[in-house]
Parts: structure tokens; C-alpha cells; sequence
């Protein structure tokens, strides 16, 4: 007896370091980018400032930590109410969710795999037999048999197949969980750039009708003028033709400012005709003053495609060690106890105990070359994944370079605008002045003319063009979802009707 105590704990602890041993590589997160700054030239402390509405200077803060509702920056109540109802109702996000919600269950059910799987089995038989088929006459015999059983089955995870497949599993939930964080923020984005794009036309419309109205004006006053022999038809017909290509650009504005407004229907869960929101007035937003600019460090934890990017490479290379495993010994134990008797009155009875146990190992010897061809596939995903995560960082960082680049360019573009709508403006009362008193001629008032129209509506784009720029920014800088818990999965939602 007591060599069999000594003796009993080797071939267990045999198997707990079995089970303690996981095959395949350990995932370790990819190093961001050694580098100090994101765009090509030192950005400089801010950009310059255009004395218009949209045109104050921005600052670049690296210390600054970008807020997870960023859209209040712009200060304007119905661009966050716009976004607050697209998060409610968008079926994208609620979509999201339910992937979301999928994947950690399949993770879960996949944990099941490392316990043992016990079940319980009852079953009551009568039976009919012949007494002459055993020899016994001509006569029969009827019984009854009673079971009742409890099944244990346990696959010792000897090299840690199902481990990394639950870690596989687990990093797909880590992926769908940034997918949602994505699709959140492409939302969010969509939305205030559509909002301010609608603003954008409007405004582009409201400078077309008063630019029509001064043309109307113009031109009778050259019919006037006409009428007592001091210009030519041409003039009138060169007034008339100005006016006209003026008046014809106004479908082109209002089809483009009803497709936005369609755009903004969807992105708030709804359809075209439901939607019945006033356009934003473009003078009514605030340019923030201070844009955060994350280290090149941060940027990598904090962009969502970029760790969406890291789970599926985390899965790629989980699965490697699932692929080696299969191609290892299978350690499968089971085991049962029951009782059988002839009616539920005896089944108690310590006659009839019945039970088994019973262990396997099965070793894959030859399949074809069909286990190492997966382990190979396996190790070819994980290097598609190690390339797609490098190439998704890059362009991570290209977005940011561009929307730094853009802010300080565009902030010059208004700047030059706003001084082009000045010098046209003047010329036009020049010119007009010129011709009132006879000293210019009418071609010149024309060309005035024309120049200040452009100036005016290009102004208006630029002005546009600082607010999607900073949006820009803080979509290229993951959008401060490391703020919020609002996309944490939840029921999906019915998408309603606007209020």
C-alpha cells in the first residue's frame, strides 16, 4: 500500500504538465513606429487666422487629450443632437452590436470545451421474449428494464489545442469590439461632416440668390439705359447672359443640398421622407481654438482600425498553435455510473450499480500532408495579418499627416479667399463707378462682376473646408472613444420614426 501512494502522483502530475503546456507562438503586440512627429516638416505652433466667421487661428497641443463627444467642440446644439440621434438609431451601430454580442458568446461557448461535459440519461424498456430461442419451451417471458446514468467525457487540452482556440476566439470579439468602435466613430464623422456640408450649400445658395438679385438689378438698369440709347443690345444681352448662368447653377446647389439631407436622413436611422430637421447655419458653429495632436506613440492605441487591425493578427497567430496542436496527441477521458434493475424499486439496489471507465490517445500518423499544409496556411495568415496591420499603421498615419496638413493649408487658403473677395468686391464698385461716369467700359463691369461672384461662393468653401478639416483631425485621431462606454453592446434597437 504505501508504494502504491508514492507512486500514483507521477503519471498526474505527468499530465497537469501536459495541460500546462500551450504550442504555437504567444501573441505579443507589434512596437509603434519609432518616430517623433507625423507629418514630413515640423508643423508650426498654429495656424493663421482670417478676420471671418470660421477663420480664427488654431492652435496644435500635444499635450492635449482629445474628449470622447468631440462634435461638442463646434458648439452648436443641433450638431449634437443630430449625433446623438444617429447613435440611438443608426442600424449600423445597432448591427455592430449584435456582432459583437455573437462573437463573445461563440468565445464562451468555446470556454465550455476546457471543462468536462457531464450528462444524465434515464431510460425505462419492456420487452416481449420468446422462451424457445433459448431453449426453455414453447412459452414467453415479458420484463421490464430500468437505467439511470451519469456521463463524464473530458479532452485533456494536453497541448493546449482548445486554449488557443479560445484565444483565437477571443481576439475575434476584440476585433468586432473595435470594428464597433470604427463604425461609431465613422458615424459620428459622417454626420458632422453632412451637417456641415448642408450648411456649406446653403449658404452657397443664399450668396447665388443675392448675386441673381443684384444681376436682376444690373440688368434693368442696362434695359433702362438701352432704352435711352446709352448702351448697346450687346450690353443688355451680356447683363441678361451673366445673369442667366448665375440662376443656372441654383438646381445643381439645391439637388446636391437635398442628397445631403437624404444622407443625413439614413445616418440617423430613418428615410428621406421622414426627415424634416432645419439646415445648420454654417455662421453658427465655433472652430475650436485647440486641436489636440496625439504622440505617434498614443496614435497607435488609439485608432480603432489599428487595434481592430492587432486582434485579427492576434487570431492569425492563435491559430497557428491551434494548427500545431492537431497535429499532436489527442487525450480524451470518459467515464459513467449508473444503475440498472427491472423496475424503479430495485433500481436502487446495490446490485445494480453498473459503470465504466475509459481513456484514449489518438496520434495522427498520416493524413496526406493535410495537417502540416494547414499548420503552413496557418502561419501564411498570420504573416497577411502582420503586413495588413503595418499597412493599416501607415495609412493611420497618413490620415493624420493629411488632416494636419490640411488644417494649416486651408487656414492659409481662406486667409488668400477672403483677401481675393475683398479686392474683387472693390473692383467691382471700380468698375461700376468707372462706367457710371462714362470712364470704363461695360465689358469691364461684366468681368467685375464675374469675379466677385466667384470670389464670394469660393469663400464660402473655404470657410466650410476649416470645420471638415478639424473633423477630419479628430476622426484621423480615433475619435476619443477611449472616453466613452455608449457603444458597450446592448439590445438592438428598432430604428424609429424623426421626431
Amino acid at each position: 500500500m504505501p508504494s502504491s501512494v508514492n507512486t500514483t502522483p507521477l503519471p498526474l502530475c505527468a499530465l497537469l504538465l501536459l495541460g500546462a503546456c500551450t504550442v504555437g507562438p504567444d501573441f505579443r503586440p507589434p512596437p509603434a513606429p519609432a518616430i517623433t512627429r507625423i507629418t514630413e516638416k515640423p508643423m508650426p505652433a498654429s495656424t493663421i487666422a482670417a478676420a471671418t466667421a470660421g477663420g480664427a487661428a488654431q492652435s496644435f497641443a500635444s499635450s492635449r487629450d482629445l474628449p470622447g463627444d468631440w462634435w461638442t467642440l463646434f458648439r452648436s446644439r443641433q450638431i449634437s443632437d443630430l449625433v446623438d440621434r444617429a447613435l440611438a438609431a443608426n442600424p449600423d451601430i445597432a448591427g455592430a452590436q449584435a456582432t459583437l454580442r455573437e462573437a463573445r458568446e461563440n468565445q464562451r461557448a468555446e470556454q465550455g470545451s476546457e471543462y468536462p461535459q457531464i450528462s444524465a440519461s434515464t431510460s425505462a424498456e419492456r420487452q416481449r421474449e420468446s422462451l424457445a430461442a433459448v431453449g426453455f419451451g414453447n412459452g414467453s417471458e415479458t420484463y421490464t428494464v430500468v437505467s439511470a446514468s451519469l456521463s463524464v467525457s473530458y479532452t485533456l487540452d494536453a497541448f493546449g489545442g482548445i486554449r488557443r482556440q479560445v484565444e483565437q476566439l477571443g481576439a475575434q470579439a476584440e476585433y468586432e469590439r473595435f470594428e464597433l468602435e470604427a463604425t461609431d466613430l465613422a458615424l459620428v464623422a459622417n454626420v458632422v461632416n453632412a451637417a456641415i456640408t448642408e450648411a456649406s450649400l446653403q449658404a452657397q445658395i443664399n450668396t447665388t440668390h443675392d448675386i441673381v438679385r443684384a444681376y436682376d438689378e444690373a440688368l434693368l438698369v442696362t434695359r433702362r439705359r438701352f432704352d435711352l440709347g446709352g448702351v448697346s443690345q450687346v450690353d443688355v444681352l451680356q447683363q441678361q447672359s451673366l445673369r442667366d448662368s448665375e440662376a443656372a447653377t441654383l438646381p445643381g446647389l439645391q439637388k446636391q443640398l437635398e442628397q445631403e439631407r437624404n444622407a443625413l436622413a439614413v445616418y440617423l436611422g430613418g428615410v428621406p421622407a421622414q426627415y424634416a430637421r432645419p439646415t445648420l447655419d454654417l455662421d453658427s458653429l465655433t472652430l475650436p481654438g485647440e486641436l489636440p495632436v496625439s504622440l505617434p506613440s498614443a496614435l497607435v492605441e488609439q485608432r480603432p482600425d489599428i487595434q481592430a487591425s492587432a486582434a485579427l493578427l492576434h487570431a492569425a497567430t492563435a491559430n497557428v498553435g491551434v494548427a500545431t496542436a492537431n497535429m499532436l496527441p489527442q487525450i480524451s477521458l470518459t467515464g459513467s455510473y449508473g444503475r440498472d434493475g427491472t423496475n424503479f424499486s430495485n433500481l436502487f439496489t446495490p446490485t445494480g450499480i453498473v459503470w465504466s471507465l475509459a481513456g484514449s490517445l489518438t496520434q495522427p500518423i498520416f493524413q496526406g500532408g493535410t495537417l502540416r499544409a494547414r499548420k503552413r496556411a496557418a502561419e501564411a495568415e498570420a504573416d497577411v495579418a502582420a503586413a495588413q496591420y503595418s499597412s493599416t499603421v501607415n495609412t493611420a498615419f497618413k490620415d493624420v499627416a493629411n488632416a494636419l496638413v490640411a488644417l494649416q493649408r486651408d487656414a492659409e487658403t481662406l486667409a488668400a479667399d477672403l483677401a481675393a473677395q475683398a479686392t474683387a468686391e472693390n473692383s467691382l464698385a471700380v468698375a461700376r463707378a468707372q462706367y457710371a461716369a462714362g470712364g470704363g467700359t461695360y465689358l469691364n463691369v461684366l468681368t467685375a462682376e464675374q469675379s466677385d461672384q466667384a470670389a464670394r461662393l469660393t469663400l464660402v468653401g473655404a470657410r466650410a473646408a476649416r470645420f471638415t478639416d478639424t473633423v477630419a483631425l479628430f476622426q484621423a485621431l480615433g475619435g476619443g472613444w477611449w472616453h466613452r462606454n455608449d457603444t458597450a453592446p446592448k439590445p438592438a434597437q428598432s430604428a424609429g420614426v424623426f421626431p
